[in-house]
């Protein structure tokens, strides 16, 4: 299956949004039944890992972010790249953990794959040393 430049674009752009918003079931509701998500890391942090099926996708969101302290967490989108389906966005991420105050900083990028209108992959590239020192307590 293929998708287009411009559609893909629209999805990647409505994920960005809803992402910002904080809308989870917005967020799930882009992608496919099956999907192919990946979120390195520490296994300790609950949202890292693989995903396969779409009601996963909310789920590592409200997990995930009560982690961060409110209003503490900057993302800096640099870039979006769009080839047919494949969708990359390169940004930096700062967070502010809160259980131990301490705040990381990561380049990352995300490749998303759209198709049929759907995202059916998710795969984030971060500094997931930088996150994992950022959560431990010394």
């Amino acid at each position: 299956m293929t998708t287009d430049a411009q559609t893909s674009r629209a999805v990647a752009e409505q994920f960005l949004e809803r992402l910002g918003r904080r809308d989870q079931d917005g967020i799930q509701e882009l992608f496919a039944a099956d999907i192919d998500w990946h979120v390195p890391g520490n296994d300790e942090l609950p949202w890292t890992g693989r995903r396969t099926h779409r009601e996963e996708v909310a789920p590592c969101f409200t997990t995930m972010w009560p982690h961060f302290v409110p209003g503490k967490s900057k993302v800096v989108l640099e870039r979006i790249i769009v080839d047919g389906g494949d969708v990359m966005l390169l940004g930096v991420f700062t967070h502010t953990v809160a259980s131990t105050g301490k705040e990381f900083t990561t380049p990352s990028a995300m490749h998303l794959v759209v198709e049929d209108g759907e995202i059916v992959r998710m795969h984030l590239y971060e500094d997931t040393l930088s996150v994992d020192q950022a959560f431990t307590t010394d």
